[in-house]
């Protein structure tokens, strides 16, 4: 069964998660605060991770860079639900290794698709002809490692930074709107997600790969038509 662990010191809040995914037949387990949900991750790792941003003591912003720094939770899917809605909020989560981000109030039927797409992308099956690396121009990709280089820098990757950088360079010269890799990417119905999502993981992926994040070689945006990796 698969385990979501839901961390919220807002105990109406949590209860209302639970109950919600529990519902769906996922296996749910509650923390009030960060320093709770780190020893319950270690004792069983989750396979999805729902975090509240404002907690007292750590918040979802500091859980979410712990998870991420830990060996054997590094790579799990991390969901943001919170109160804090605004662009430079969403960035601070998405820097500190979030997948997706859904303000609250909250739909619960929102809420179940995005963890449902968050674990279908957690769990990739590569075709055994796919390469175990990609390679556009002087961008280079190694699918094993989560690692992308180019002659001036080398980076980790964030899971959804990967999955979003490897769609790209498996497509080189197309052009893709933020509501297509939504749906192609993150998995989301059409209509569904913002385009926030797409655009501050572009952000964080230039910060990570080009010269010049403001004036991008690798990674180029078509106005009003959408991103594109290679000629």
């Amino acid at each position: 069964m698969t385990h979501v662990l839901v961390v919220d010191d807002d105990y109406g809040v949590a209860r209302t998660v639970e109950r919600t995914l529990a519902a769906e037949s996922f296996q749910v387990t509650v923390a009030h605060d960060g320093h709770e949900a780190l020893r319950v991750a270690r004792d069983k790792v989750p396979d999805l991770a729902v975090l509240d941003i404002v907690m007292p003591e750590m918040s979802g912003i500091e859980l979410c860079r712990r998870l991420r720094a830990m060996p054997g939770l590094s790579d799990i899917p991390i969901l943001f639900l919170t109160a804090k809605g605004d662009i430079t909020d969403k960035a601070a989560g998405f820097g500190a290794g979030a997948d997706d981000y859904l303000t609250k109030p909250f739909d619960i039927h929102e809420l179940v698709m995005r963890v449902r797409a968050l674990l279908r992308r957690a769990s990739p099956v590569w075709p055994g002809s796919e390469p175990t690396e990609l390679t556009v121009g002087s961008l280079h990709l190694d699918r094993r490692k989560f690692m992308v280089s180019t002659p001036e820098k080398e980076a980790l990757l964030t899971p959804v930074e990967f999955d979003l950088l490897c769609y790209l360079m498996s497509h080189p010269g197309q052009v893709f709107s933020p509501a297509k890799l939504l749906q192609t990417v993150w998995g989301y119905p059409p209509g569904t997600g913002s385009s926030d999502l797409v655009r501050v993981h572009i952000k964080n992926i230039r910060e990570k790969i080009e010269r010049q994040p403001s004036s991008p070689e690798y990674v180029r945006t078509i106005p009003r038509f959408g991103y594109t990796v290679g000629e």
